[in-house]
């Protein structure tokens, strides 16, 4: 064989490529992260302003007791280390911005084991979990902890939210709710769902950076709507879906949970089927049920649907005829 023919012959071996796709993308896991936690940092900012800084130790706490669950859990089994992918930040977090901030510390320190150990490393690690970590760890703190979970202050004072006083205005005689105060964050609640302005802005920056896709909060949002229009009673009280909209936790959640990359559908069209299947949930617990909110519950419940949803609107192969 001649030396051109070596040449030749290496330079074919040297540009034998994979199989398709070959799309790049410069995102990371890590650097997704760290755009959601940017993106949630006008929530966090208000929520440590509006309660103060007993808010703000709580969600220290709980991110701290993410974070060492997981390298504890890792180093424990003998898994990579991997509590610089920002996940466990991350669902500190969100997991504490779902709490009142007069919650015991040490409650949050075992709201965040369990995301993390129960929700997230059981199953496998990042990836394999099957639903979000952040609401689940709520959810059990919830059932466990009722009291505690549903005791929101403002200024020192416990009260109802508006929710509260939407769905029983007969317990709570004497008191309105105030759109304004609802949009700018004036009111009781959870650490993060006060303020609409704050998650918006959050959100604009998860919408520019393409981090999340459109379809499900807008799909969440706006059947949640159209459902309370029809199951409500209220007819077209503006006032009044504007208020179911902005109080709670469904901004928080269409936008920042919902959301979530391993527990939400990746088909186009499954993505408003789950958003539609968010908003119709959310609407009859809020109304139906005894409890004034929704949002968490739906999303867990919503999250056990996505592998059926996603089996049903997965789209037709390139170049293959569907069944007549």
């Amino acid at each position: 064989m001649s030396e051109n023919s070596k040449i030749e012959n290496s330079k074919i071996e040297l540009a034998n490529v994979s199989s398709n796709p070959h799309v790049r993308d410069e995102k990371t896991t890590a650097s997704i992260m760290f755009d959601v936690i940017l993106a949630l940092m006008p929530a966090t900012v208000f929520g440590v302003y509006h309660f103060g800084y007993r808010a703000a130790l709580l969600i220290v706490i709980t991110i701290a007791a993410c974070v060492l669950t997981e390298f504890l859990f890792e180093k424990g089994t003998k898994r990579q280390i991997t509590i610089d992918d920002g996940s466990a930040v991350l669902t500190g977090l969100l997991l504490a911005l779902n709490l009142p901030y007069t919650l015991p510390f040490w409650m949050a320190v075992l709201g965040g084991m369990f995301a993390i150990l129960i929700v997230k490393q059981l199953f496998g690690g990042l990836g394999q979990n099957f639903m979000n970590p952040a609401l689940g760890a709520r959810c059990f703190l919830l059932i466990s902890f009722g009291g505690p979970m549903t005791s929101f202050a403002l200024d020192g004072v416990t009260g109802a939210t508006p929710l509260a006083i939407l769905k029983y205005p007969h317990e709570n005689p004497g008191m309105s709710v105030n759109l304004m105060d609802m949009f700018v964050g004036n009111i009781r609640g959870t650490i993060g769902e006060t303020s609409v302005i704050a998650l918006f802005i959050g959100a604009a920056y998860l919408l520019i950076k393409k981090i999340i896709d459109i379809r499900i909060p807008a799909a969440y949002i706006i059947s949640f709507v159209v459902f309370m229009f029809a199951f409500s009673g209220k007819g077209m009280d503006m006032t009044y879906l504007a208020q179911q909209v902005c109080g709670g936790g469904l901004i928080l959640g269409a936008f920042f949970m919902a959301t979530d990359y391993v527990t939400s559908p990746i088909t186009p069209k499954g993505r408003v089927v789950f958003g539609v299947c968010l908003g119709l949930l959310t609407c009859l617990i809020r109304l139906y049920g005894d409890y004034p909110e929704g949002v968490s519950f739906s999303i867990i419940f919503c999250n056990l649907l996505v592998p059926v949803i996603e089996r049903f609107t997965v789209p037709k192969a390139f170049g293959r005829e569907g069944k007549a």
